[in-house]
């Protein structure tokens, strides 16, 4: 057990921490904000770099690439949030995750987020491995994730994400208690979509804490993140 003292420095450690939400949607998909707004309301509540990743297939992932990248490439540079383009494969057949994250990629999409198995959406079975052998950076919301697909999490160094979307949000213990068995990186996001989502930085780690994570862990977990980041060109 800590003692008074200890915990004390735990939290002002916690407090510190640079935060990050890589997951975020914008009108260009099925959000409600521009990303202009998106990133001031970000911004005002403190959080330091995000990601605007919209819901994306094969009908409609050049333009919103295209689209995101003009608006991330004038975001200002001086500004005290980092804005990276991002985009989120969502519901696709298993075999279209390969060939649309290499596209996003080679067109410089920064992050790039897998639809995961949500236990409250028609997900298609396999989508978890199938996101998982492509060259995505976050497997999203991976609802029963199972050990054979914790594993390979891990060996290609993709993060599975905890999440503080409603509904989503159900099999957040099952995600965590995996990613510790097997050693898998968790990142924290808050899948937003509507104002009311962009919540307080303590509150999205409140959502860590409830999935199981001691403030320690999670601290470990935003180095992870910010390491992964300074690899993608963020300051």
């Amino acid at each position: 057990m800590l003692n008074v003292l200890e915990r004390s420095d735990r939290a002002g450690a916690l407090n510190k921490i640079t935060m990050y939400d890589l997951h975020t949607h914008s009108l260009l998909s099925d959000g409600d904000l521009l990303p202009s707004e998106i990133a001031s309301r970000y911004m005002a509540k403190g959080y330091k770099t995000i990601a605007i990743s919209d819901h994306v297939d094969y009908s409609n992932i050049k333009a919103v690439i295209d689209s995101i990248l003009l608006f991330t490439n004038n975001w200002p540079k001086d500004s005290s949030l980092s804005v990276l383009p991002g985009v989120e494969l969502t519901h696709l057949p298993p075999k279209q995750f390969k060939p649309l994250a290499k596209l996003a990629r080679s067109k410089g999409i920064k992050i790039i987020v897998g639809h995961g198995e949500s236990p409250i959406e028609p997900v298609v079975s396999g989508t978890n491995h199938a996101a998982l052998e492509a060259d995505i950076d976050i497997l999203a919301h991976p609802g029963m994730i199972t050990d054979e697909d914790a594993k390979l999490a891990k060996e290609r160094g993709i993060f599975l994400e905890i999440t503080a979307r409603k509904g989503h949000n159900q099999t957040n213990q099952h995600v965590v208690s995996q990613a510790k068995k097997f050693g898998a990186n968790l990142i924290i996001d808050t899948d937003s979509h509507r104002p009311e989502n962009i919540i307080e930085t303590e509150e999205l780690k409140n959502v860590a804490r409830q999935a199981g994570l001691t403030d320690k862990e999670i601290e470990e977990l935003y180095l992870k993140v910010a390491d992964f980041l300074k690899k993608k060109g963020v300051r």
